[in-house]
């Protein structure tokens, strides 16, 4: 069971480093686009790449915000009830989010197959290079929420849900 942590801590680090290599990317590339458009040297591929980027961090880049901290919570209303309707509040927003991101994943793989005939008129490749960030996201999304509700199950405190994952 260790060895899995160990895995899963090092897969967010990588994640981590992922969003934050294609946030600096996106920013190089719209900034030197722009300059290069001024000059009238545009980079034709630059919106491209950054789009496709952009989707990426997204997707990944909410499981990381999802992963750091306990966003599906109203502490102002929730912390006003007993222990135990907190619990259930948690795990049933939790619930909802988990039926959501499986949406998300049921109509996502369709589009991505389907996207593979549309490419980017620059970079060549096909289109469902991004449209496959959305049923990977959720699926990812999935897994730190069950890690978070399976953390939050034995705390008495419901802030335990809140602590970082990995």
């Amino acid at each position: 069971m260790e060895n899995i942590k160990k895995l899963y801590r090092l897969f967010c680090m990588v994640e981590e480093f992922i969003v934050a290599v294609f946030i600096l990317t996106i920013t190089f590339l719209v900034f030197t686009s722009a300059i290069m458009r001024t000059i009238r040297m545009p980079i034709n591929w630059a919106p491209d790449l950054a789009l496709l980027l952009f989707a990426w961090v997204c997707m990944l880049g909410g499981d990381v915000a999802l992963r750091r901290a306990d966003f599906l919570r109203v502490d102002i209303l929730v912390s006003r009830f007993p222990v135990k309707a907190q619990k259930f509040f948690y795990y049933l927003w939790y619930g909802v989010s988990i039926a959501f991101l499986g949406i998300l994943i049921r109509f996502g793989i369709p589009l991505a197959i389907t996207s593979g005939r549309r490419l980017f008129q620059t970079l060549g490749i096909s289109y469902s290079w991004a449209t496959i960030s959305v049923p990977v996201g959720a699926a990812l999304m999935i897994l730190t929420i069950i890690i978070k509700l399976a953390s939050c199950w034995n705390e008495k405190e419901i802030s335990a849900g809140a602590k970082e994952v990995a």
